[in-house]
């Protein structure tokens, strides 16, 4: 039974390495990569790869290559994996001082929450209303095409259209869900022209009371560990600055 636990353990912790390394580099994980990080053979580190791709974590972009996650991966990695990171003071500052511009219109305090939104993650920053369906704002979409998994012309024309498809976006976006914060991943959102994408979603308040969404969107290569808190205190930062409008 222990050796199993240890097993498990391993197991998880390789996986975790891959998926990190992966969202760092955007480079499919040979076992090479991470054999010296475990004191571990590359055959070996290459044995558990094939198991956590016949469960369904991992698989092979080409036949040649290195191993990267998949939805299930990705997903296993937020739930179960990822240790959020604290966020500095001077970031905490940076948010405060942009979300408190000189802003006196609700609209134009949340068209520049967006903007924070994009700046802080570096990826699309959205915010939307829970009681309207054709208001919304978002920034940054430039800085999703910049990224690796994005060059190819068609993956360009699916987001432009999803931009410009208001209505679906704000769809998902304004879905019910429980808890602070909601992470889709891939095929979770539910539309084909979505399965590479991934969209973290919480709730801003006015007035005490849920009032719209903030959200960010980017490649389901995304850094988790840091978007969910920075999303999670933007949203109080916003939520203080709306009380005083």
């Amino acid at each position: 039974m222990p050796r199993n636990i240890d097993y498990n353990s391993r197991r998880k912790s390789i996986l975790n390495s891959a998926i990190n390394r992966y969202i760092k580099n955007a480079l499919p994980v040979a076992s090479d990569d991470i054999s010296e990080e475990f004191d571990l053979s590359s055959a070996t580190i290459r044995s558990v790869f094939s198991e956590l791709e016949e469960s369904g974590y991992l698989k092979h972009p080409y036949t040649s290559g290195g191993r990267i996650p998949t939805n299930k991966g990705y997903r296993y990695y937020v739930d179960f994996l990822i240790q959020q990171i604290e966020l500095m003071d001077d970031e905490k500052l940076r948010i405060v001082k942009d979300c408190k511009r000189k802003i006196r219109r609700l609209d134009d305090a949340l068209e520049n929450t967006s903007e924070v939104i994009s700046e802080i993650t570096h990826y699309a920053g959205i915010v939307s209303f829970l009681e309207s369906q054709d208001r919304i704002f978002y920034k940054g979409i430039s800085r999703i095409i910049d990224q690796p998994e994005f060059k190819d012309a068609d993956k360009i024309r699916l987001l432009i259209k999803l931009m410009e498809e208001k209505g679906k976006l704000l769809d998902i976006v304004n879905r019910d869900y429980t808890g602070k914060v909601k992470v889709y991943i891939g095929s979770e959102l539910g539309w084909p022209e979505m399965e590479n994408y991934s969209l973290i979603v919480t709730t801003y308040k006015l007035k005490n009371q849920p009032y719209g969404r903030l959200a960010v969107l980017g490649p389901m290569r995304m850094e988790y560990n840091h978007i969910i808190p920075a999303l999670e205190y933007i949203s109080d930062v916003l939520t203080d600055v709306l009380s005083a409008i």
